[in-house]
């Protein structure tokens, strides 16, 4: 259980010195109880004492760092069920399933698709961040995949899927400097597994036939003194592991016990039946419905492009809206006598607007200025998508360089601005375009149809 403020008041030094920037020990103790102030800001206070409080004070989930270099992940540290309560910490990660029973040919397609499948959304890579390797019995074919896998050029961390303790003891030495995630800890095994892990500190993966399992065996294993643990929460069924997700879950954070209080695992593709489509459903399920790290049979873009995004909407800061870059966007290939359209920087706005500039097959730049984030109206209301502000970007960003075409097309909602745009931009012709995105289209290929018929004229 967490400490109260009353407890951690009982281990203060009960100086009257405000070194900590508080007035009291005991507001001190308040903030340090809320989460607001690490213990360690109060100078006086005996390792001893930090030591006790760090611990009790900790997140009611564990906080994990795995992998190693640019593919180092956090997992755990959550707070809350759900998002509305507060931010999400730690997003959930996405691995791939290798075996050493598969040929080489099939491990050099999922290799391929993994490499194929990484992009930018939104200023964030997209990728799979893990390859799980499932030891099945042979093991020379077994290290040999390991070290294809090292010499594939991946940016990725490794899962080792094996209850074999020797075995996942070679596999972590060829792993060295990787800081892999040790899998198949169970009620027989967790004492050769300990020693597996204990050296490096690595993080290990508990099995289990059932919760109540699952739960003994935890136990267990915290009593031997390690506490560095993922949770498999897969069950026999779909319905079983989507009561255990949440079961853990809600035991750890609601119930306050420590014991489940640990990131978890979540093997959708046991679940899917070899169904590609029902693999992506339940990985989506699995990504709200709490999965820190979901196996997949394999990636593509068909399964990539939902997962990813909704894990991209669900983990991040609802106080902080998704913004893509300000600067300037080429579609349907523009050239210098295409024209310009300007939006706001909301992420939405913009894959919205630039969805229905692509259906108009009309060339145009769609150029992007720093608008807060916020969506057309809200940031024009908050002084971020004004006339002043927008003439500023046109003339920094270098589009008059790229075009020869001087009409500039506003979003409909905010054609108030056209004065003061014309006052700034006096060599652009200001044009008011749709208020609504959806009528975009018409209204390009009929300003394309028009400009055509002046060329014709001329």
């Amino acid at each position: 259980m967490a400490l109260k403020a009353l407890d951690i008041f009982k281990l203060t030094p009960k100086k009257n010195c405000k070194d900590c920037g508080f007035p009291t020990c005991m507001a001190f103790s308040m903030k340090v109880a809320s989460g607001a102030v690490e213990v360690e800001k109060c100078p006086h206070m005996s390792n001893d004492a930090i030591a006790k409080l760090s611990e009790a004070t900790a997140p009611l989930m564990k906080s994990l760092k795995v992998g190693a270099k640019e593919s180092e992940y956090t997992l755990g540290g959550e707070t809350v069920l759900f998002r509305h309560e507060k931010t999400l910490v730690s997003r959930n990660r996405f691995a791939v399933q290798f075996c050493d029973s598969m040929s080489e040919e099939a491990i050099d397609a999922k290799i391929a698709n993994m490499k194929l499948v990484d992009y930018i959304r939104i200023g964030e890579e997209m990728k799979v961040e893990f390859a799980l390797v499932k030891y099945n019995g042979n093991k020379d074919a077994y290290v040999s995949l390991i070290n294809k896998l090292k010499s594939s050029e991946l940016k990725i961390a490794y899962i080792i899927d094996c209850e074999d303790a020797e075995v996942a003891k070679e596999a972590v030495s060829l792993l060295d400097g990787t800081n892999p995630i040790v899998y198949g800890a169970n009620k027989e095994n967790y004492s050769a597994m300990i020693d597996v892990v204990k050296g490096a500190n690595l993080a290990l993966g508990v099995k289990a036939s059932s919760l109540e399992e699952l739960y003994s065996t935890v136990e267990t294993i915290q009593a031997a003194g390690y506490k560095e643990l993922i949770l498999d929460v897969t069950g026999e069924n779909i319905k079983d592991t989507y009561t255990n997700a949440v079961q853990v879950r809600r035991i750890s954070l609601k119930e306050q016990d420590r014991t489940f209080g640990y990131p978890s695992i979540v093997f959708a593709n046991k679940l899917s039946n070899d169904n590609p489509m029902m693999e992506v459903a339940l990985s989506s399920v699995f990504t709200i419905k709490y999965g820190s790290i979901i196996v997949l049979d394999d990636i593509n873009y068909s399964k990539a492009l939902p997962l990813f995004a909704l894990r991209q909407n669900i983990y991040t800061d609802p106080q902080r809206p998704m913004r893509v870059e300000p600067k300037i966007y080429p579609i349907n290939n523009p050239d210098e006598n295409s024209p310009v359209l300007v939006t706001v920087d909301f992420a939405l706005t913009y894959f919205i607007v630039s969805g229905d500039i692509e259906r108009s097959k009309v060339p145009c730049w769609l150029v992007i200025p720093d608008a807060g984030g916020y969506s057309v109206l809200t940031s024009w209301a908050a002084g971020k998508f004004g006339g002043n502000s927008i003439a500023a970007f046109v003339k920094e960003c270098g589009i008059a360089e790229k075009t020869k075409n001087r009409d500039l097309i506003i979003p409909g909602k905010v054609a108030v601005i056209k004065g003061d745009l014309e006052e700034n931009l006096p060599d652009w012709n200001i044009i008011i375009g749709t208020e609504e995105s959806m009528e975009i289209p018409k209204f390009l290929k009929e300003y394309q149809a028009k400009k055509n018929e002046e060329l014709a004229n001329a």
